[in-house]
């Protein structure tokens, strides 16, 4: 009884020397502390080449586009007394004359500072055909004297152009006037606000819902075509012999080390009138007379599926190489068929790399560029090409903008639909 007394008694001793070792005095536990902070400071520091590097390449044209998408003062900045006067304008008839003679004084000095082309550009977005209007008229009333448009600013405008008289001109003057709109956003869901601001469908021809329909359609095929062509590469890479399978993984890995471009224009050799497919075909005298494949949707689908296979393997290949194979054979020896005992066992192991690969070909054809640009022609354009056609040679940022922020809501709230149903933490890229 006294050892087990005695035992106890030290057991517990010991139990206070150890509390009495982890209590810190406040020097320690300030020294602590302050080593804490620096580890923490250490690697922020570390940490911040890369915020920065990703708020200039990515965050900030990413709020640039935003602020685009809305943000034009092209035409206030050029005529800011004209669209002053316009204001008190009801938009029925012909304004009065002190609007008119503010226009023909602001064409005048537009026409001398060279910049009417740009008047004329934003306003023609709202009423086709201005364009040559407005050029026309500043090309007229810069030979006329100050004095002269200031007297009699009105008369001159009309007789420069009788398109001055009509309503909808100044509508169109008002509407590209505003600095702030939402008639990018409007125009990219093929929609237009009115003059009494009621929202529409366009007049003119509707382009871009189709577009997003024709590149969600395309996107969903190629990653159908990359899975079905990617899940049995993996699924045989992943079970093949170790020297087999780094032998082939050497094959799925070669197109990255392939330049774009020279994989796409391969494609343009392969499926144009002349090519190797067509000649082959004809050789054979399978076909008699050349298939038109090079500038086609079939072209786009064809060159994608092949440039973006690679991201559907590699994810199903890291996934099933962890994959134990007593499942199947547990399986098949409690009386499964090979078929249902994949479908039950096997397939619901490979999801989370399913759903990696699946997802990451999707988005990435969805702002696809290049391929659809070289080897798609009209027919196999996607909405990235548009959005590029707007930068580059319409020069209509603001639409541009506003496309790009639609397609980037589009991919978010496709993100959103994936992970409220499937679920983004079953994503696994190995």
């Amino acid at each position: 009884m006294s050892n087990t007394t005695t035992n106890v008694a030290s057991t517990a001793s010991s139990d206070n020397n150890k509390r009495g070792a982890a209590i810190l005095t406040k020097e320690e536990a300030r020294f602590a502390r302050r080593e804490l902070r620096r580890h923490k400071m250490t690697a922020f520091a570390l940490v911040v080449p890369l915020l920065v590097f990703i708020s200039f390449a990515f965050v900030a044209p990413i709020l640039t586009m935003l602020h685009q998408g809305y943000y034009s003062p092209v035409v206030a900045d050029l005529i800011p007394q004209t669209l002053e006067k316009l204001e008190s304008w009801d938009g029925q008839g012909q304004p009065d004359k002190r609007v008119l003679t503010s226009m023909a004084i602001d064409l005048k000095r537009l026409a001398a500072d060279r910049t009417s082309g740009k008047l004329a550009a934003e306003i023609n977005r709202h009423k086709p055909g201005a364009s040559s209007m407005v050029k026309s008229t500043a090309r007229k009333l810069r030979r006329k004297d100050d004095a002269d448009l200031a007297q009699n600013g009105a008369a001159l405008l009309l007789a420069a152009n009788k398109s001055w008289a009509d309503a909808k001109t100044w509508q169109a003057v008002q509407k590209a006037g505003k600095i702030y709109t939402d008639g990018f956003y409007l125009t990219a869901l093929d929609l237009e606000r009115t003059f009494e601001g009621e929202i529409q469908i366009r007049e003119a021809t509707q382009i871009y819902i189709q577009l997003y329909t024709k590149t969600l359609r395309m996107a969903l095929v190629i990653t159908l075509m990359c899975l079905v062509l990617g899940y049995p590469l993996a699924y045989f890479l992943a079970n093949a012999p170790s020297k087999t399978s780094n032998m082939l993984m050497i094959f799925v890995l070669l197109p990255f080390w392939t330049s774009l471009l020279v994989r796409t224009t391969a494609w343009i050799a392969l499926l144009q009138t002349n090519g190797v497919v067509n000649s082959f075909l004809m050789e054979l005298h399978v076909i008699s007379e050349p298939l038109d494949m090079l500038y086609t949707e079939f072209s786009t689908i064809i060159a994608m599926t092949h440039i973006l296979l690679p991201f559907m393997i590699l994810p199903l290949y890291s996934v099933m190489k962890g994959i134990d194979k007593s499942y199947m054979r547990a399986a098949m020896s409690m009386g499964a068929k090979p078929i249902p005992a994949f479908l039950k066992v096997y397939l619901p192991n490979t999801l989370p790399g399913l759903s990696a690969g699946a997802l990451l070909v999707f988005i990435i054809s969805v702002g696809y560029y290049i391929t659809p640009a070289l080897v798609g022609g009209t027919d196999g354009q996607m909405i990235s090409n548009i959005i590029a056609f707007h930068m580059q040679q319409s020069n209509n940022w603001g639409l541009a903008a506003a496309l790009g922020t639609m397609l980037l809501i589009l991919i978010l709230t496709l993100y959103w639909v994936y992970d409220r149903f499937v679920g983004a933490s079953n994503i696994k890229l190995g």
